[in-house]
């Protein structure tokens, strides 16, 4: 006789089976999917699978005198390896210091929990990264001074500014302050925050300087900039952004975070943030492996593989916009956003992450699996309802031939879509050619 479960048990299996129901249940991927096509991590630059990054870390690894360990917090066990660090990043970067984090959610909860001051104001881009959600639920900051605006709407969050000052007397007076929360590419949408426009704009409504910009630079570190020093440098904003955080283990291969900032702010979270106190930081092995890392931002290895990879952006937008008209591929089914279109794309960056917009994310995600090819599904509640997608994250080892193919997998996947929904085979598709090689010539024929 099976035992009863507990009210817990109920409870647990209750709101799972909800996910299922809703097909919304994570899950952690197949392990194999390691063997596929990338176009789902954040390796940027395929520095993971770089062999001269590798044999640059082992000897450095091998000369170390500490390798295994840190001995506990940084408040405890300051060791010569992080120090050493945190003073190359600082100089780097271009600031007055920096504090090593163990990851980047761990350094914006750290920052954002302690930093703003009881009165201070906070104001987030709506797409702002859960991880400064989670420091600001545990700040002083009450929830009526905590303000999203729509995301990179300069116009809406010129008003909201201009609202709070008139509202409050602190504001106005510089007596409080009010922090502003962006990153500089945006994980799930690829866009990037027009940071000179709120810079201005933070100059221009609090004459005071008490309007701080703080930017995670966690998706742009090591692919922007000079010597993939990030959006801010490359835009020569340093001296106008309070704090930066970088992360290390997305394009950088490696692992922690530093926040780039002012001396009184590293003094300040040295002795109230809980995320960095309250753990054993970053072992020395670690260290060693991000210093590695920007060892190949210094000497333009890096350069060279965020050039190989923004090319690979613009190649694979520029080459399924037009293919999706031409196969009269509706946008409801399959589509780029608008700051992807072929009207906007001179008007930005190329980004490494894609957004490949439909509302059926899990057949297509498992179509191209089908193909050798990993991109994911991604669904609400990690995207707001009605913006399913299957995000594309390229990267520098990926090859033309690979995004040939994935241009012709959504295709064929996006016309036998509509070939099940028309219950007709559309004319011209199976005509002497296969469907397949018909898209693939279409492509061969733009190379």
């Amino acid at each position: 006789m099976d035992r009863k479960r507990s009210s817990l048990e109920t409870a647990l299996h209750a709101a799972l089976a909800s996910r299922d129901e809703r097909w919304i249940r994570r899950r952690l991927p197949d392990p194999n999917t390691a063997l596929l096509t990338d176009f789902t991590s954040n390796d940027y630059l395929s520095l993971s699978n770089s062999s001269v990054l590798r044999s640059h870390f082992l000897a450095k690894l091998s000369e170390a005198p500490d390798v295994l360990g840190s001995g506990g917090s940084r408040l405890l066990v300051n060791g010569k390896a992080h120090a050493a660090l945190e003073a190359r990043l600082a100089d780097f970067f271009r600031a007055d210091t920096a504090l090593l984090f163990n990851s980047g959610f761990d350094a914006n909860v750290g920052f954002f929990s302690c930093v703003p001051q009881p009165g201070d104001v906070i104001v987030y881009d709506e797409y702002i990264h859960a991880s400064v959600h989670d420091g600001l639920r545990s700040s002083r900051i009450a929830k009526d001074a905590r303000f999203s605006f729509a995301h990179n709407s300069m116009p809406e969050l010129r008003r909201l500014l201009f609202r709070l000052r008139d509202e409050r007397v602190g504001l106005r007076s510089g007596e409080s302050s009010l922090f502003l929360s962006v990153e500089s590419l945006y994980s799930m949408d690829g866009t990037f925050a027009p940071l000179r426009e709120i810079a201005d704009l933070l100059d221009e409504v609090f004459p005071h300087k008490n309007g701080y910009l703080v930017v995670d630079e966690a998706h742009a570190t090591g692919i922007y900039g000079p010597q993939g020093r990030g959006c801010v440098a490359l835009l020569g904003l340093e001296d106008r952004v309070l704090a930066r955080l970088h992360t290390f283990g997305k394009a950088l291969a490696a692992t922690g975070a530093v926040i780039v900032t002012t001396t009184l702010i590293r003094d300040y979270l040295l002795n109230y943030a809980r995320s960095l106190i309250y753990t054993t930081s970053l072992n020395y092995a670690n260290i060693v492996a991000a210093d590695c890392s920007f060892d190949m931002l210094a000497d333009g290895t890096a350069q060279h593989l965020s050039n190989h990879l923004l090319s690979l952006s613009s190649y694979f937008t520029e080459t399924l916009s037009p293919l999706l008209e031409s196969r009269n591929i509706p946008p409801t089914l399959v589509s780029l956003p608008l700051h992807l279109q072929p009207s906007s794309l001179a008007l930005t960056l190329p980004s490494p992450i894609i957004p490949v917009l439909t509302p059926h994310p899990r057949p297509l995600s498992a179509f191209l699996l089908a193909l050798g090819m990993n991109a994911r599904p991604i669904t609400w509640p990690t995207v707001p309802k009605g913006k399913d997608r299957v995000r594309v994250c390229l990267h520098a080892g990926n090859t033309k031939d690979d995004i040939d193919r994935l241009i012709s997998g959504i295709i064929k996947w996006a016309e036998d879509t509509l070939k099940v929904r028309n219950k007709e085979t559309r004319p011209g598709i199976l005509t002497g050619r296969s469907s397949q090689d018909s898209v693939d010539g279409n492509i061969a024929s733009k190379l």
